[in-house]
């Protein structure tokens, strides 16, 4: 097999190199700057080059990283490995891996709805694939980018004209900036915005992504008027005293996992937004059988009931235990990197 599950991460023994290690490691290939798959501490680091100042903000200056163009490939001891479009994030890639005949790709975090944010997800024949499965039941199915906008549109609007500010709770690497780039031409605002979300938002406007303009609300006078402003913040933020500035407000969360009623009651907020930047079920099955591949290795997420069904559909599927979380549990992380304080 090319590829090993170790106590550091998934290794390929041929080429010398892990693929998202969640330890420390001599040589790591990263599928992209989410903290449970970019993690510091590594000798070496290959990345996407549409990702190189989020990957940069992530592990630091101090990092060695070399970047790659997706489709170009990288000789790793006599590996050919190379990255390509996964469509979850700025610069987020799939792992390609070619040795003696054989190719597997590591998927990472992946989405097939096109997101302008991002290159659009790109299939890859294989023999082995790596697949998330974040959102693996058949009750999650997403509408349209644009459904989750118009109500988060009509939701501003609503709580504007009372005079109360909206707070929209999103992850604060690729989430927020999508939805930014979502309302780059709307009438709304002015929009607001947390420390973690902000460092981010001059890494995309940096890299040529357009987004909406936004200002960085901890720089303001503690009496500013925010009654009519969208302000967003990473949901590690909720409950916090730094909303308080903010006066009356109305609480909202852009997420996949919004899709569940309960998942809303959890997080004790006023709207939910069905938005996520993951493959959902039809999307996973599809981009599945797109690959081609004799054998499937299920990770993070809802690993056995995506295994069940591919095993009941003729294809070899396994369950392979990671580190990796998926979408939700990164915040902290990324909250460290980006340098604006979690208030309790």
């Amino acid at each position: 097999m090319l590829l090993t599950v170790t106590d550091r991460g998934l290794y390929c023994e041929a080429g010398d190199f892990y693929v998202d290690p969640w330890l420390p490691v001599p040589r790591a290939v990263i599928t992209h700057a989410h903290g449970d798959h970019a993690r510091w501490g590594c000798d070496t680091y290959l990345g996407a080059r549409d990702g190189e100042r989020v990957l940069r903000t992530r592990l630091g200056v101090g990092a060695t990283i070399r970047f790659a163009s997706y489709g170009e490939p990288v000789n790793l001891n006599g590996v050919r490995v190379s990255l390509h479009p996964a469509g979850h994030i700025l610069g987020s890639a799939q792992v390609r891996i070619e040795h003696a005949g054989e190719v597997w790709v590591v998927s990472g975090d992946y989405k097939t709805e096109p997101d302008s944010t991002c290159a659009p997800f790109e299939p890859l024949r294989c023999h082995t694939f790596v697949t998330e499965s974040t959102f693996g039941l058949p009750i999650y199915r997403w509408s349209p980018e644009a459904v989750a906008l118009d109500e988060i549109r009509g939701w501003w609007r609503t709580n504007a004209a009372l005079s109360r500010a909206s707070v929209l709770f999103a992850y604060s690497l690729g989430k927020a900036q999508r939805i930014l780039a979502g309302l780059r031409d709307e009438d709304i605002g002015p929009i607001y915005t947390h420390g973690a979300i902000e460092r981010l938002n001059r890494d995309y406007r940096d890299s040529g992504v357009a987004i909406a303009d936004t200002i960085y609300a901890s720089a303001l006078p503690r009496r500013h008027d925010f009654s009519n402003g969208l302000i967003l913040a990473p949901p590690s933020a909720g409950g916090s005293l730094w909303l308080r500035r903010f006066g009356a407000i109305s609480t909202g969360f852009a997420s996949g996992w919004m899709r569940v009623r309960g998942a809303r009651r959890r997080r004790t907020i006023d709207r939910g937004f069905v938005l996520s930047d993951h493959a959902d079920w039809p999307s996973l099955l599809d981009a599945i059988a797109a690959t081609g591949a004799e054998r499937v290795w299920v990770t993070h997420g809802y690993r056995g009931p995506v295994v069940k069904w591919l095993v009941e559909h003729g294809v070899e599927a396994e369950s392979v235990v990671s580190g990796w979380e998926g979408e939700g549990e990164t915040e902290l992380l990324d909250l460290a990197v980006a340098g604006e304080e979690i208030v309790e």
